[in-house]
C-alpha cells in the first residue's frame, strides 16, 4: 500500500477490515493512537499494526493514522451506508467554511478517489514542496478535531459545522490562553504557536468564557483531546510550571473531570518527547538547512526505493544516462553533464507517475539528491563500473 499513489485507499480499508483494533473501548482506542503522535500532530509510527513493515513518510503515516481513526467510529455506530460515502458526505456537509477548499474534490470521482484527495488536502498546512521540508511542521496538529465531528455526524446530528466552529473555538481559547501566558517563551512555544495558527480550520478568535466551555465540551473523548492540547501548550523542556499545573487543575474543576486524567495527559507527552526527541524537529531544534537536507534525502530515497524496478528498465533504455550517472559515482559531473542527466531523468520522470514530484514547483532543487543517491540504491545496475570511496 502507497498512501502516495491513487487507489491507497481500497488497499487500507482490505486491512484493516481484518483489524482487532474496533474491539478496543473508546478510551483505549484514543491512547493507542495518541501514542502514534497523531494527537500531537508528529506521527511517528501506525496505529494499525498489520501496516507496521511499510516504510511510510510521516504525511502518510498520518494519512493511514487519520482513515483508522476515522474507521473506528465508522464500526462503532454500525452505519450501512458505505465508509468512503460517508466521509465523502461528512467532508461535503462541512464545505464551504473557507471558499470551499474540497469542492474540487466533490464531484466528477468515485468516493473512494474523492476521499482519498480530500485527506491528501486535509493534512497539508503548506502545499509547495520545497516550503514543506523546510517547514518544521508538515501535518495538521488538530486533524482529530475531524473525527471528532465525523463520530458526531455518525449519530445524525445536523448542525455540524457549528459544533466544529465552537470546538475549535473552545480549543483555541484554552491552548493560546496557555501559550500566551507565558513571560519567556522557548523556541519550542514559539514553534507551537505557528503550528496550531496554522491548524485552525475555522480561525473564529472569539475567546470562550471558561463558564461556557462545559457546554461545548462535553463527552470523555472531547474533554481527553481538549486536556492533552493543554498538556502539549503546557510542555516545553520537559517542564510543566506551577502556573501551568493550576490552569491544568482549574480546567480538570471545570470540565467535572477525575485529577487521574491531567496526571495521565502530563505522563503520555513527557513519555512521547522523550521516546521521539530526535525524530521530531521542533523538539530537536535543527537548523533548517539540515532540516532541509534530511527531509528531501528521506525522500528522494523512499521515491527511488518503491520504484527501484520502474527506473531500472526506464534508465536501461537510456545508455547515456547510465554512463552519466555511472560517473557520477566517480567524480562531480560538469556543468553540461548535469544539464544532460537532468533533462533525460525529467523524460523518466514524466512516464513514472510516483515521481512527477519532481516536476512540481522546487522540484528540480531535489535533482542532485537524485543523482547522488540512485546509484547506490540502485546497485546492480552500476556495480561493473562503481568506484566506492
Amino acid at each position: 500500500m502507497n498512501p502516495s499513489a491513487s487507489g491507497w485507499l481500497k488497499k487500507l480499508l482490505a486491512i484493516l477490515d481484518e483489524s482487532m483494533l474496533w474491539n478496543l473501548d473508546e478510551a483505549l482506542f484514543y491512547r493507542q493512537l495518541k501514542a502514534t503522535g497523531f494527537i500531537y500532530g508528529s506521527n511517528i509510527s501506525l496505529l494499525e499494526e498489520q501496516l507496521s513493515y511499510l516504510d511510510l513518510s510521516e504525511e502518510e503515516t498520518c494519512k493511514a493514522n487519520m482513515i483508522t481513526g476515522l474507521y473506528y467510529f465508522y464500526k462503532q455506530e454500525h452505519c450501512d451506508l458505505d465508509f468512503a460515502e460517508s466521509v465523502f458526505k461528512f467532508y461535503k456537509a462541512i464545505d464551504g467554511h473557507k471558499q470551499s477548499i474540497f469542492s474540487e474534490f466533490l464531484g466528477g470521482n468515485s468516493a473512494q478517489t474523492s476521499v482519498e484527495k480530500i485527506i491528501h488536502q486535509r493534512i497539508h498546512i503548506d502545499g509547495f514542496l520545497i516550503t514543506k521540508n523546510f517547514n518544521y511542521f508538515l501535518i495538521n496538529a488538530l486533524l482529530f478535531t475531524d473525527i471528532l465531528a465525523f463520530n458526531y455526524f455518525l449519530k445524525g446530528h445536523n448542525n455540524l459545522k457549528s459544533y466544529m466552529n465552537k470546538y475549535e473555538a473552545a480549543l483555541e481559547t484554552v491552548v493560546f490562553k496557555v501559550l500566551n501566558s507565558k513571560s519567556i517563551k522557548t523556541k519550542y512555544d514559539l514553534s507551537l504557536i505557528k503550528l496550531f495558527e496554522s491548524s485552525m480550520r475555522f480561525q473564529s478568535h472569539i475567546e470562550i468564557k471558561s463558564s461556557y466551555i462545559p457546554q461545548i465540551v462535553k463527552t470523555n473523548l472531547e474533554k481527553q483531546y481538549l486536556i492533552d492540547a493543554v498538556c502539549m501548550a503546557s510542555w516545553s523542556d520537559t517542564y510543566i510550571d506551577k502556573d501551568e499545573y493550576a490552569y491544568l487543575a482549574q480546567l480538570r474543576q471545570t470540565l467535572k473531570i477525575e485529577t487521574s486524567v491531567i496526571e495521565q495527559s502530563i505522563d503520555d507527552i513527557n513519555a512521547f518527547y522523550k521516546k521521539h526527541k530526535k525524530d521530531i524537529a521542533f523538539l530537536n531544534h535543527r537548523n533548517l538547512a539540515q532540516s532541509f537536507y534530511d527531509n528531501s534525502s528521506n525522500l528522494v530515497i523512499r521515491l527511488i526505493k518503491r520504484n527501484s524496478k520502474r527506473l531500472l528498465k526506464e534508465l536501461s533504455q537510456s545508455k547515456e544516462a547510465m554512463v552519466l550517472l555511472t560517473k557520477s559515482t566517480q567524480r562531480p559531473l560538469t556543468e553540461t553533464e548535469q544539464k544532460i542527466i537532468q533533462t533525460q531523468l525529467l523524460d523518466i520522470f514524466k512516464s513514472i507517475p510516483s515521481l512527477a514530484i519532481f516536476l512540481l514547483p522546487g522540484g528540480m532543487l531535489l535533482m542532485p539528491l537524485f543523482i547522488k543517491f540512485i546509484p547506490q540504491l540502485l546497485p546492480s545496475a552500476f556495480d561493473d563500473n562503481r568506484m566506492d570511496n
